[in-house]
């Protein structure tokens, strides 16, 4: 990215350190330069091993026989979240597809840098899914509660950790080891190149580590703020449709399920950005909330919401099929958490994959239902409305429409921003004016009959 670029170039510019006279005389040769760097990417390459014993956290210990991993990312990578640059697979692309647990990462080290110089260390930003790093047998910290049987996750975000100034010495080898951790976390996302370390730490001045992750700061928080920008959104057009029940007491039912909807939607979006801006959540709290909880809440709103604005009162059917496909979806989605890794049977945890993936589907085809029912009772106010619901069910069924391969993510100005983000943030303006034109409908006066003239005469006789 642009702003990247030239943020590294003015902390390269800054940390210039010149070994030998600028000036020369005049008719002389010229003088050798030698230019120093604010910090040096770790790319490796790193000895990688899977499992876990406390013993490889020893610099002593001898790794010759471990993997060789480099973590050099190729020109433009980037992760394919926010966009941050650096990006490489994990070990599931490098021969561990599958593999979930502990696995280490190792380092040899030898630095020198100016004196005086205060040193720190860049943590990697994105993991999958907690670490844990160490130099020369010593915990520095990480990201993750490791003091259980078994790791509490959190999203992963920068982290800088200051180094002794005793690591600049070339007359020492020193070792760097992390420790990291995946469980069944991804089990929501899966990907293929998931597993271990995905952006190389960096180890160099701590002015300039801080810089380093003040950039990445920026970057993840501009990666979700549409998030917040939508949540807002959702918020604002719930009270306009609350409002509507003052003039339409007859539809009350419809604008009660559309703001039952928009507010379930933005507690969804909106955690989204609170779960990675902040440590508050936990990844298993943020799962149970947002997946196992509002997922099909919101999404059992939103059939609702349109069988009653629609007037489908013949479907009577309708409502009954919501609510059973709610429940089993929240009790599929529960069951098939991260939490019970492990206690099921393989045969019984891909049945509940399954499961999870035929409800999402039957709830696709009864909004097609829904809208083929609204075309012939209401076509007038279903084609009016259509555009609205296009656009909230395209990020409601952004697993199906994947499959149609149909890109998921854009980066424009380096920021990651998905197909359902520019579907919610289109759903705004064209939900508006589907709600203005019914507020329009109720709240201009009706007309009044014209007066009926009275003739006045004399009497007669």
């Amino acid at each position: 990215m642009l702003t990247h670029r030239i943020l590294s170039v003015l902390l390269v510019l800054g940390s210039l350190l010149p070994q030998a006279s600028a000036g020369a005389a005049p008719g002389s040769s010229p003088q050798a330069i030698q230019l120093g760097s604010s910090l040096a990417p770790l790319d490796g390459p790193w000895r990688f091993h899977t499992g876990d014993d406390p013993t490889w956290a020893d610099p002593a210990f001898d790794d010759s026989g471990w993997e060789s991993v480099d973590l050099t990312a190729p020109p433009g990578a980037h992760d394919p979240d926010v966009g941050l640059s650096g990006y490489v697979p994990g070990w599931s692309a490098r021969g561990h597809a599958g593999y979930k647990g502990y696995a280490w990462y190792r380092l040899h080290l030898a630095v020198i840098a100016p004196a005086g110089s205060t040193l720190a260390l860049a943590g990697p930003t994105l993991v999958d899914s907690a670490y844990q790093v160490f130099l020369d047998g010593k915990l520095l910290g990480g990201i993750g509660d490791f003091s259980g049987a078994t790791p509490v996750v959190y999203t992963t975000q920068p982290r800088m950790f200051p180094l002794p100034q005793s690591l600049a010495s070339l007359e020492a080898s020193h070792v760097l080891a992390f420790r990291v951790w995946m469980g069944a976390e991804l089990r929501l996302t899966p990907s293929t190149e998931a597993g271990g370390i995905h952006m190389a730490p960096a180890l160099g001045e701590s002015s300039s580590i801080e810089a380093r992750c003040r950039l990445q700061w920026l970057q993840t928080f501009c990666g979700y703020i549409h998030e917040v920008v939508e949540a807002l959104l959702f918020l604002l057009l719930a009270v306009m449709t609350g409002s509507l029940m003052t003039f339409d007491r007859l539809n009350r039912s419809s604008y009660l399920w559309l703001s039952a909807a928009m507010v379930l939607h933005a507690l969804h979006r909106g955690n989204l950005a609170f779960a990675f801006w902040t440590h508050y959540e936990t990844f298993q709290e943020f799962e149970l909330f947002n997946f196992v909880l509002i997922s099909p809440l919101y999404l059992g709103g939103w059939m609702l919401a349109w069988y009653s604005w629609f007037r489908l009162r013949d479907a009577v059917w309708i409502p009954k099929a919501v609510a059973v496909l709610t429940l089993l979806f929240v009790v599929a989605r529960f069951l098939s958490g991260s939490w019970f890794d492990g206690v099921f049977h393989s045969l019984v945890t891909t049945g509940l994959q399954y499961l999870v993936t035929c409800i999402h589907l039957l709830f696709l085809l009864l909004l097609t239902l829904i809208l083929y029912k609204g075309i012939r009772q209401q076509a007038r106010e279903t084609w009016f409305a259509l555009p609205a619901v296009l656009a909230v069910s395209t990020g409601l069924f952004t697993a199906e429409l994947s499959f149609l391969h149909i890109p998921g993510m854009w980066f424009p100005f380096g920021v990651g921003i998905s197909r359902t983000d520019f579907a919610y943030l289109a759903f705004g303006p064209l939900m508006f004016a589907v709600l203005l034109r019914r507020l329009w409908s109720h709240a201009r006066p009706m007309p009044t009959a014209a007066p009926t003239p009275i003739r006045i005469g004399a009497a007669t006789a």
